[in-house]
Order: C-alpha cells, then structure tokens, then sequence
C-alpha cells in the first residue's frame, strides 16, 4: 500500500474536526418497523485539518505536506487530538489500559486493539498504527522489556512475543497512536487575501485501511 510512515503536523491537526463515520443500510418495512444493517465491521474517520490553520506559515507548511505525498497517493498519520491513546484523555497511559488478548501457550503475534464500551456493547477497534517509544506491555500485570520480551510492528500493530504466553495468561498494554488517512480532495484552494479575511480552506481528511 502507498503510505508514508509520517505525521500530519500536530500543531495544525490540533485545532481540526472530525470522528468516526459508520455506514448504516435501513429499510422501512411496511408494518413501519425497521431492519438495519452495516457493510462496515470498522468506523472510519473523516477530518478537516484546514480548521488547524492559524497562519499564512500554517498554509505553507499543509501546501508542502500535500505535494509531498502526491496528493491523494500516499497516505500518511494523523493525530486524532479526540482519541489519541489507551486510557481517557484526562488519564496516564498505563500497561493495564486494553486487554489484547488472553495466551494460550501457543500463539506468538497479536494485534494492537482499543475497546469502546457503553452499557453492555462493547466494539473492538484494530490499533494499526502506534506510536513508537509509548508502547507498554505487560503479561498478568507484570511489564515486559521491548526487544527482549516482545517485539512491535509499528507501521501495522502487530505485536510478537518472543515466546508464547501461557495459558490464560492476560495481555494487556497501554500506548499512543495515529490514524492512518490519506487526503480526500485533489487540490487545495487558497488566497492569502481570503486567508486574512477570515476564509479557512477545506483540506479534508479521510482514514485508510492498512
């Protein structure tokens, strides 16, 4: 896949908007009951770093990054400032934040994941881009040493242990990560005398799968 192991700058992508997008099929039935249904396993999030913009400087800087990965071609990272890491936002990231998994004295490799939960639903996200040097992981509350212990595929999320864990064992861990996007426009319009006159370009954003 053509992408870019590189972060839209956060200092553009903090001032943005945007979330998760679900696509929902819904039918009316004649009795006025509804049936629905979603093609989607996964949400996908959409953004619009033009709102980021405070400066000509800021313009400048989305003008490089655009031309730099060719436009919609290569995609790239985004700092969801929403929805960044492993615990709430008010919290630390700790080892114990997501269970990924329980052992089972065979599998060595797992994905990264981050679960959502209200009531009694919970939606299991796959975490495909993490954030190097965030990363904690750790086998029933004992951390573990990266590169000694386990080993992580930063560009996918994948997650190896050098040796399975054990039956029942509870992985968990805690971390930092981006969203994989691309641009989802083909151009980007600006004037510096619409610019300082309160007129912010539209530079949408839409995540990937990788």
């Amino acid at each position: 896949m053509n992408f870019h192991e590189v972060r839209f700058p956060t200092n553009i992508s903090y001032g943005s908007s945007g979330g998760p997008e679900r696509r929902t099929d819904i039918v009316t039935l004649a009795n006025g009951f509804e049936e629905r249904n979603t093609p989607w396993a996964h949400s996908r999030r959409r953004y619009d770093a033009g709102l980021g913009m405070n400066s000509l400087d800021d313009v400048d800087e989305i003008i490089a990054f655009f031309e730099a990965r060719r436009g919609q071609i290569y995609g790239f990272r985004w700092k969801d400032w929403a929805d960044y890491k492993s615990c709430g936002q008010s919290a630390e990231i700790a080892v114990s934040d997501q269970l990924i998994a329980m052992g089972d004295g065979l599998q060595l490799s797992f994905q990264l994941i981050k679960t959502y939960s209200s009531g009694d639903a919970s939606y299991l996200r796959p975490i495909s881009k993490p954030v190097e040097g965030t990363v904690a992981i750790a086998l029933d509350g004992v951390a573990l040493n990266e590169g000694r212990d386990w080993n992580l595929d930063y560009s996918s999320g994948f997650l190896s242990f050098t040796n399975p864990p054990p039956q029942g064992a509870h992985i968990t861990a805690g971390f930092e990560f981006d969203v994989p996007v691309r641009f989802d426009t083909s151009r980007i319009v600006s004037s510096v005398a619409s610019f300082q006159a309160g007129e912010i370009p539209d530079v949408p954003v839409v995540e990937v799968r990788v």
